[in-house]
């Protein structure tokens, strides 16, 4: 058994293969200074790669396929149902080789150049600063701009501010976006200053690009910050924690809103294993990468409070989610791949890692939105599909700006070939209308697992459910087969005497509700 304080009583059992069933009664903790789930941990990630922005979100406004201004009609509906609550852009990799004064004005006059990152394919830059966020005004969401330090100046970057925030007729950038047909600001708060700058973003050392940030910060706004921008820097890849400890140490607190991290759920870089036909060991071992997670944010969080005790820098995992090979006859730059339960599995077990570190982790996105990476939304010309994982971000969205309630239990064990893992990951909250949420995760690849919840203390009446579920981990929802993994009702649970008791099927997602 593995202990995990992540309060109310949660209690966990063997499921019927196990030797005998265990009980753990935990106390209901106090909620008086939990936190607020912030919804920006249920962000998204739009790169120019493969067929994320054209062909995903824009088709252009003369496609046959419905569309507003050349955006997919069908995928801003899908979106707004998750109701997604922040969308980075351009990058990734790419933002570091984007100038955006190449993405405006008359699409005709535009510069193309080369996407040297994803396939070495045209960039026409006919999806630019307008088109993106305009775009985000459609989905009701708000754009995370990630600016260019690798090959940019401090001038471009401060460029950019003004031309999407200034007021109209304030200095030259506003008036530009007005002869682009734009009079009043998008007032852009989330600003990126450079991307993975230990890698793509200029192989820099993290004293080198502390400088760096100092600079391009000190002019993104005024003496006291009173635009309220949050600027966030380039954090570290995985387990490089000495990054965060150079940045976290240099740069000056009033400089700095955020940092970021970035961790992948990959077996091997040089031998990623495929999508969909992979085996128990592959699944497992994703799972390992996934739930390293916790390990991760504890460690980086620490070196954080070093030098920020009253958790003002906020962490910011702002590129996470499964890399595997692409799909068979695909770009290999694309990064296109399909999307099963084990998905499922990461999306979950993840975010209810990010709930319960909603002191620290205030921003998180899923890598990407569309056609690449662990994306909830797939497209094919015309057809669209919603993944698992799309289903797991629908389910879990009851938590956006729900205050956290603190669990604790103990998990089984899942184990494969002598390893093991904690099968059942879990978080929950209260909204304010006062509906607790558990979301609810077995990873489990055979067994099912008994849990029952001492919910006396929370005064409930009633509980109702949704289950995420299939009868293979590597089932997945196809053009032909759209709907073949979709949540369903779960009644299954038992309550009486202010305790709820349900059984969750192996490699599934619960999300219960109760209510007064």
């Amino acid at each position: 058994m593995r202990s995990y304080l992540i309060g109310v009583l949660l209690v966990v059992c063997f499921g019927a293969t196990s030797v005998a069933a265990q009980k753990v009664a935990i106390r209901v903790a106090p909620q008086t200074d939990a936190p607020q789930i912030s919804r920006h941990i249920y962000g998204h990630f739009a790169e120019h790669l493969g067929r994320c922005i054209y062909g995903g979100f824009y088709v252009g406004e003369d496609s046959e396929i419905p569309n507003t201004a050349g955006v997919r009609n069908d995928v801003v509906t899908a979106l707004k149902e998750l109701q997604i609550p922040n969308l980075r852009w351009p990058g990734g990799c790419f933002a570091d080789t984007y100038h955006w004064k190449d993405g405006i004005g008359p699409k005709e006059d535009r510069p193309s150049i080369l996407n040297i990152w994803w396939g070495n394919v045209k960039e026409d830059n006919s999806f630019g600063t307008h088109e993106f966020l305009n775009m985000c005004e459609l989905l009701g969401t708000e754009p995370y701009l990630s600016a260019n330090v690798g090959s940019g100046t401090p001038q471009e970057f401060t460029d950019w501010i003004k031309y999407t925030n200034h007021p109209a007729g304030s200095s030259p950038m506003p008036d530009l976006r007005e002869e682009n047909g734009r009079e009043e600001p998008w007032k852009v708060k989330f600003w990126g200053v450079g991307n993975e700058a230990w890698g793509c973003g200029g192989n820099m050392r993290p004293e080198y690009y502390a400088d760096l940030y100092r600079r391009f910060a000190t002019f993104a706004t005024d003496w006291n910050n009173s635009d309220g921008l949050v600027r966030i820097a380039s954090g570290a890849s995985s387990s490089d924690y000495n990054w965060t400890e150079v940045l976290m140490k240099n740069i000056p607190h009033q400089l700095i809103e955020a940092i970021a991290l970035h961790h992948y759920s990959v077996i091997d870089w040089g031998n990623k294993g495929p999508s969909t036909e992979f085996s128990t060991e592959q699944y497992f071992r994703i799972m390992q990468q996934a739930l390293r997670m916790e390990d991760l944010i504890q460690r980086h969080v620490a070196i954080m409070d070093k030098y920020d005790e009253n958790k003002k820098v906020a962490l910011f995992v702002d590129e996470w989610g499964g890399w595997y090979d692409v799909e068979p006859g695909t770009n290999p730059g694309f990064l296109y791949q399909q999307n099963t339960m084990r998905d499922a599995m990461v999306a979950g077990a993840t975010l209810n890692i990010f709930n319960n570190h909603a002191d620290r982790v205030k921003m998180a996105n899923l890598a990407q939105a569309v056609n690449v990476l662990q994306a909830v939304i797939l497209t094919e010309e015309e057809k669209m599909l919603l993944t698992p994982t799309y289903h797991v971000m629908r389910m879990y969205s009851v938590h956006q700006d729900a205050t956290l309630l603190p669990l604790a239990f103990e998990s089984p064990v899942y184990t494969f070939n002598g390893e093991s893992l904690p099968a059942v990951s879990a978080s929950a909250s209260v909204d304010e209308e006062g509906a607790v949420h558990f979301s609810l995760v077995n990873i489990d690849a055979e067994k099912v697992h008994t849990i029952e919840l001492d919910v006396a203390a929370l005064n409930l009446s009633k509980v109702s459910g949704e289950i995420l579920t299939s009868a293979a981990l590597q089932d997945h929802n196809t053009f032909e087969h759209p709907d073949k993994i979709m949540p369903k009702a779960f009644t299954k649970t038992t309550f009486k005497a202010g305790k709820i008791q349900l059984e969750v099927p192996p490699f599934s997602v619960i999300v219960l509700t109760g209510t007064k």
